[in-house]
């Protein structure tokens, strides 16, 4: 496993037509150059000057352990404080984006984002983040017919006029399926947290499937240390479905089943695979999770396609036959289990799914038949 699960970032002038260039921070995973078919989510962080490193930090911390995803992170910058305010301007009458702001809010969905997908390896799933105005300004993007984000991570926003009413309307008609992220903390501006409040109060109300939503408030945080907590908490909400099978999950949604326990890993994995559109291969230790559940509700059938699933993801290895043969065996056909298991002698190990380990399964059947 690597030292590290990102290198340095890149600096990056992407053209436009309204600046002629803008500089972006561009954070690819370290191995991005040695697979060129995996694609990685994108996420773009307004106020990249101070949100990229606590970023990228916590995504190369929890793709260590696998926890969440490799992803590619783009930090927008801005030309200090003043066009900070530049880039997110906006009427003061609508609430709507103003002569720079508009350029600003045409520059990340129409020039940088195709950017990145012509220039990189980008998958569907696209995450905006910003904090303080940007927070506020990240909303602008719901309002497009078909908006540009899958997730959006709002901490803190300062919000222009009737935000705090348009985006509830917006989230409320969503047809696809959004998260949405919203921090404030208990020692937060108090002008700010008030319309944050009521933000959270209006989207609470909202009974919309596709829409993911969690909000936070951060006990004895301020309006900037409530960042570096909710990085971490806004990135497993977002990823969540990312993440391997807890015992939690396990206890809780997946033994407890009456069936359907491989249903619950095919659908899991659909998710990972076609929604954040990471094409990775089922984990042993969530095969290893779906087995106990199957073998604890004695839902023996269950693990021929098991077995199935197995061999799409690892066809050169043991895992496939040796749930084929578990199969048989769980249901008092000795005799076809020790023909699966030897059939696996074939195959190479794979974790815990060893030659020693059918061989012993083997062995220990065929002492039932003499």
């Amino acid at each position: 496993m690597a030292a590290t699960m990102y290198s340095q970032p890149n600096i990056v002038d992407v053209p436009s037509k309204f600046f002629g260039t803008r500089t972006v921070t561009v954070q690819t995973p370290t191995f991005y150059d040695e697979n060129e078919k995996k694609t990685y989510p994108l996420i773009i962080l307004l106020d990249g000057e101070y949100l990229m490193d606590p970023f990228r930090g916590t995504m190369s911390y929890t793709s260590f352990w696998d926890d969440l995803p490799q992803v590619i992170i783009v930090g927008v910058e801005h030309d200090g404080a003043e066009g900070r305010q530049d880039d997110v301007i906006t009427y003061k009458s609508t609430g709507l984006p103003q002569g720079q702001g508009d350029q600003f809010y045409q520059f990340i969905a129409d020039e940088l984002i195709p950017f990145m997908e012509k220039e990189y390896r980008v998958a569907p799933f696209k995450v905006v983040a910003g904090h303080n105005v940007t927070a506020g300004f990240l909303n602008f993007f719901l309002y497009k017919e078909k908006p540009t984000f899958n997730a959006y991570i709002s901490f803190s926003p300062v919000m222009p006029e009737q935000m705090e009413v348009r985006v509830p309307q917006v989230l409320n008609d969503i047809d696809k399926k959004t998260y949405y992220y919203l921090a404030t903390a208990d020692n937060d501006v108090k002008s700010i947290k008030k319309k944050v409040d009521t933000l959270n109060v209006n989207i609470k109300a909202i009974e919309n499937p596709n829409l993911n939503y969690k909000f936070e408030e951060f006990k004895g945080a301020t309006h900037y240390s409530l960042v570096a907590m909710g990085i971490p908490d806004a990135l497993y909400f977002i990823f969540s479905e990312y993440q391997p099978i807890t015992s939690k999950e396990y206890e809780e949604e997946i033994v407890t089943l009456p069936s359907g326990y491989v249903e619950y890993l095919k659908n899991k994995y659909k998710t990972i695979r076609e929604e954040l559109g990471i094409k990775i291969p089922i984990r042993l230790n969530d095969f290893k999770a779906i087995e106990a559940a199957i073998m604890k509700n004695a839902a023996y059938d269950e693990l021929e396609e098991l077995g199935k699933m197995a061999r799409d993801d690892y066809p050169k290895m043991i895992i496939g036959e040796y749930y084929l043969g578990l199969r048989h065996e769980m249901k008092g056909e000795t005799r076809k289990a020790i023909r699966a298991y030897l059939k696996g002698y074939n195959y190479e190990d794979i974790g815990d799914y060893t030659k020693d380990l059918i061989i012993e399964k083997a062995e220990q059947l065929k002492k039932l038949t003499e």
